[in-house]
């Protein structure tokens, strides 16, 4: 049936900030699904929390609100918007639950608005454990045997009818938040009661353990015409007992045979109908035991999911695009296939490549003990590479991880095998590395429980780098062939070799040996396909045929990670679009399955590659591009620019040499003193011995950093040699170390800017919240400044554009500085996009990274037409989101590593209503009424009474205790006394855990005295209170306290008026 006439306007709800199981996927279905609905002919009102998005951009839906995801902000848009319908399969987990949410608040009924896509009945059907389980079973699909646990004593209970081990499912959660095993009755204590707390509904599924059963997931789109097709089958190579987010993945399935793939297929299909999934995608997951040949569903999401991305960008299957259309009417054989554009969508995908998915982990920015893989996620991206066998993609997925930490190599491969048996992050190097060393398949079989043939193919991968020559030159056109069809990548056969991956990159092309890339089609070559998106293999025929225009190729940003996230998959999605705009072919290079950047209709050609010298050279030499943009997607592209210089392409914008004079610290040092700008003391050394003689030369407290870094890894404040020397053997740094006076009680500004080389044109001059010492990823910021001067706003900007002409950028800068005494010292400056470019773009309305890409394509800041001054009339808050909910082992406090995985933006008329409407954004809402608690390392205590009274001034108890209860006192106000935890119980934990606190203020103390404070702020995160440890953010939020969200104006973003 053609799209429904009786719908005009439809809200689509957004997913949120980037969080660990809800990342940039639902960015990429969000905006698909927008674009497709606008396709139509409707009108789509937009409501996300998340800037740092394509989907957020202006020019994507008719109206955008980056507001809460929460019912008081979405029914205050919808009286505004009179939406007809809300779509709310394309946000993940957030907007399910919300739509639930507003359905149960009347709200949906009140305005006479209806779900598409999936109901109500069918969410809770699909995510309702118990009703799951029901409906399984009254159409026969076999589940596990389980029990419904609401109460602790419950959980109890069920675990003695069961038995153990067993897993726990919390119901209406996102990447198995607050699951997990329990072996034993003590562990059901602690792993019950998460789960429960994770639980919007506080229901948790109890299931005997099928660890060790092999995992297989189906992507499924069906119609309401009962048309369904298997977009994908996605076969896992971790068994049951981790996550499939956190599981290698690969499709097609390798090791299924005909019998087993029919079975799921029917299975699956049978799932979706029984839920009632009429109008889009949904994943089904299932675990097969082999040995016996039984088969059980676990669980299926009634939306886009993350494996939804992966199937998409697995197979080409536009599985949001499509959704979307069939939530409006649509059937699948009324939609053509996008690739092939004569086939119809119900025409179901054909490989003929292999898929592998590889996720990215970063537990080295929260914790230096090894952390076991469970079932609830804990990576933080992934890599998807394509190959024409299995060891070319998986090898190609394993080099593209762009790894912070390095494997801590085991003792021998017994220890090697050991510690296979506890999955983690690192088991698939530790497999290779014990292959190396003569570890058979079937040891690392037993050892891990991945499958045979897997494990033959790991062998195999490990067996060719070992059979290879050990000097380079003895590597012959045959050999070097082999080796890379086989899957081993150059910087493998560097390591083999001892050189370098350049070096083996050169001596392969001197050799002949380049990759031919291959389209990806859908039907295995049975028809022609229209859309360019190509992968690299070796030994075969290259499909790539020429453009006939110049091209630009924009290099991406890899997989994401604490310090790289989406917002710089946003700056290279607006270079693609631009460059087209400009009359070029736009060439995207990227291997994340999760982005925007990733779809085949973004850019002119896609190249589902690794973003390495190796795979970056070959494409460059394939197509010949007038130039490549590297200053777009973070420190990945960045560490490119000059080898590829030094070959012949041309890097856009700013150039190599100039890029080193900011990031070399010694030539930035001369530059500064040159300029006659101000910075903190600092000096730079290599070895132990010289850097504790630059610490006591620049002097403590004192900031070290490896060189060449993001997100702030490894950097750390260090209070003295001891703590400096503890630094050194934790981290272990290669090469120089930069030192820098750290100066206490700075306040940090960050101003991002543009510039021709001659003339600058400031973009934003942001104002951090937390003062100088927490990294500026995790700090709350907000523009425009409120806290500064007119005369430090001016200085600032001013310094940064001398500092954009004197290194010569041409393009994008971000210039951080700490503000102390109303001197501004230069801290860095970073000749690229910064993290907080869309936030900027978005708060002031102009498309800052399109002016970028113009000026790397020879304009002038003349010629773009930029607004004169600060025409803003609102404030708007940036806020960082924390992973700590996932990791409860982990103390929650910000220093200067970075650690939030997103970030979510409130927009208002004043501070205090922008910044409460982030922390709603960012999951942390401010209570409106309650007790607060507060414990304050001494530093900080002279502010105490005042931000005390500031609470109690704003209708709040307060609870504290010993020390800050005592000054709270003395200053004549009421506070109620507790004990520390170490005093015993009843302790402040006991009281955060029962309820009785709203709000938590625990600023850390030093090293030695963090254990009290740790305890009492993992109970926060445990009790999910707003949990703040810095005494700028106490200030903020004390001013933000009773904000009521029913009286604050939604803000779309079309209405913001900038000149």
């Amino acid at each position: 049936m053609p799209a429904r006439t009786d719908l005009k306007t439809i809200m689509v709800l957004g997913s949120g900030p980037i969080i660990i199981g809800q990342a940039g996927e639902f960015d990429y279905s969000g905006t698909q699904g927008c674009r497709a609905l606008r396709d139509e002919g409707y009108r789509v009102v937009l409501v996300n929390s998340n800037p740092a998005t394509i989907m957020t951009d202006p020019g994507v839906a008719d109206r955008t609100y980056i507001e809460p995801l929460d019912v008081a902000s979405a029914e205050s848009i919808i009286i505004r918007e009179r939406p007809d319908a809300i779509l709310p399969t394309l946000g993940g987990q957030t907007a399910l639950n919300l739509a639930i949410d507003l359905a149960k608040a009347g709200v949906l009924e009140r305005h006479g608005v209806e779900l598409i896509g999936a109901d109500v009945d069918v969410i809770e059907c699909a995510e309702d454990r118990d009703l799951f389980k029901k409906r399984m079973r009254e159409v026969g699909v076999p589940v596990l045997d389980s029990r419904i646990a609401t109460t602790l004593d419950e959980a109890r209970a069920a675990a003695l009818e069961l038995g153990y081990p067993i897993i726990l499912r919390p119901a209406f959660t996102l990447g198995g938040e607050g699951g997990g095993v329990a072996l034993t009755p003590d562990d059901l204590e602690i792993v019950a009661t998460n789960a429960l707390a994770a639980s919007p509904i506080s229901q948790v599924l109890m299931e005997r353990s099928v660890t060790g059963w092999d995992e297989i997931e189906l992507e499924v789109v069906r119609d309401r015409n009962d048309n369904a097709v298997i977009v994908c089958t996605i076969e896992n190579l971790d068994p049951m007992g981790v996550h499939t987010g956190d599981s290698v993945t690969v499709a097609p399935a390798m090791t299924l045979d005909d019998h087993e793939q029919q079975m799921l297929r029917d299975a699956a299909i049978q799932v979706v109908r029984a839920v009632g999934v009429e109008t889009g995608g949904a994943n089904v997951q299932f675990a097969l035991n082999r040995a016996t040949g039984d088969m059980v569903v676990i669980e299926m999401n009634p939306r886009v999911s993350r494996s939804s991305a992966l199937a998409s960008k697995a197979t080409g299957f536009p599985i949001a695009r499509i959704a979307a259309r069939l939530a409006i009417g649509y059937t699948l054989d009324e939609l053509p296939n996008d690739i092939t554009a004569v086939t119809p969508a119900s025409f179901e995908p054909t490989l003929d490549y292999v898929a592998v998915k590889v996720p990215r982990f970063a537990f080295e920015k929260l914790t230096e003990a090894r952390v076991p893989l469970s079932t609830f996620m804990q990576s933080v991206g992934e890599v998807l590479a394509l190959g024409r066998t299995f060891g070319e993609a998986f090898g190609k997925a394993m080099s593209a991880r762009e790894l912070d930490a390095r494997l801590d190599e085991p003792t021998s491969v017994a220890d090697a095998l050991e510690r296979l048996e506890k999955p983690s992050w690192d088991r698939f190097d530790l497999m290779l590395w014990a292959a190396r060393r003569g570890a058979s398949a079937e040891d690392l079989h037993v050892a891990t429980g991945v499958h045979r043939w897997f494990t033959n193919e790991i062998v195999a991968l490990a067996q060719a780098g070992e059979d290879l020559p050990d000097s380079l030159d003895a590597i012959d056109a045959d050999l070097m062939l082999e080796a890379r069809r086989t899957g081993l990548t150059d910087r493998d056969i560097a390591a083999r070799t001892q050189t370098t991956e350049v070096e083996v990159g050169d001596h392969r092309r001197a050799l002949g040996v380049r990759p031919s890339y291959r389209q990806v089609d859908t039907c295995a070559a049975e028809f022609a396909a229209v859309t360019p998106y190509f992968y690299g293999t070796y030994g075969t025929e290259s499909e790539v045929t020429p453009l006939g225009k110049p091209s630009v190729v924009v290099l991406g940003s890899g997989p994401n990670r604490i310090g790289q996230g989406i917002e710089f998959d946003y700056c290279c999605v607006h270079a693609a679009m631009t460059a087209q705009d400009l009359g070029y072919a736009a060439i995207m290079i990227n291997c994340n399955p999760e982005t925007v950047s990733t779809d085949h209709g973004v850019s002119d050609r896609l190249y589902m590659e690794p973003v390495t010298i190796d795979a970056v050279l070959d494409i460059c030499e394939a197509e010949r591009p007038v130039g490549v943009i590297a200053q777009l997607g973070g420190q990945t592209p960045l560490r490119l620019a000059r080898p590829l210089s030094e070959r012949g392409i041309p890097v856009l914008g700013t150039s190599p040499d100039q890029i080193d004079m900011a990031e070399d610290r010694g030539r930035f040092g001369a530059l500064l003193g040159d300029l006659g700008l101000k910075a903190p003391p600092w000096a730079m050394a290599e070895g132990e011995a010289d850097l504790l003689a630059a610490a006591d030369q620049v002097g403590y407290p004192a900031l070290v950093r490896p060189s060449y870094v993001l997100g702030g890894r490894a950097m750390a404040i260090v209070s003295g040699p001891d703590e400096l020397k503890a630094w050194l053997v934790k981290e272990k740094p290669l090469g120089l170390v930069m030192v820098d006076r750290f100066l206490a009680g700075a306040v940090e500004i960050d101003v991002d800017a543009l510039s021709d080389g001659d003339d600058t044109w400031i973009a934003g001059v942001m104002e951090h919240v937390e003062e100088a010492g927490v990294h500026s990823g995790d700090s709350a910021c907000v523009l425009p400044p409120q806290g500064m001067t007119p005369e430090s706003v001016a200085d600032v900007r001013r310094q940064a554009a001398m500092l954009a002409e004197a290194i010569g950028v041409r393009g994008l800068l971000n210039v951080q500085f700490a503000l102390r005494d109303g001197i501004a010292y230069v801290i860095e400056a970073n000749p690229r996009a910064s993290r907080t470019v869309p936030f900027v773009a978005k708060a002031t309305g102009v498309p800052i990274v399109h002016h970028a890409v113009r000026l790397m394509l020879g304009e002038r800041i003349a010629d773009l037409g930029l607004p004169v001054g600060n025409p803003m009339k609102h404030v708007a808050v940036k806020e960082a989101v924390l992973p700590f909910a996932r990791f409860p082992w982990a103390d929650p406090v910000l220093g200067p590593e970075m650690r939030s995985t997103g970030e979510v933006m409130g927009i208002g008329d004043t501070f205090t209503e922008a910044f409460a409407k982030a922390q709603r954004g960012a999951r942390q809402a401010l209570p409106r009424s309650g007790t607060v608690f507060l414990s304050v390392r001494d530093e900080d205590k002279p502010k105490l009474a005042a931000l005390a009274a500031r609470i109690i001034d704003a209708g709040f108890d307060i609870v504290a205790t010993g020390g800050s209860a005592q000054i709270i006192a003395a200053a004549g106000l009421p506070v109620r006394e507790v004990n520390k935890v170490a005093d015993g119980p009843p302790h402040v934990a006991d009281l955060i855990l029962g309820g009785e606190v709203a709000m938590v203020v625990c600023t850390p103390s030093g090293r030695g005295d963090r254990a009290d404070g740790a305890t009492i702020r993992r109970a926060a995160v445990r009790a999910g209170v707003p949990c703040i440890t810095t005494m700028e953010a106490a200030d903020a939020a004390s001013q933000s306290l009773g904000v009521d969200p029913a009286r604050v104006v939604p803000v779309a973003l079309q209405d913001l008026v900038t000149s």
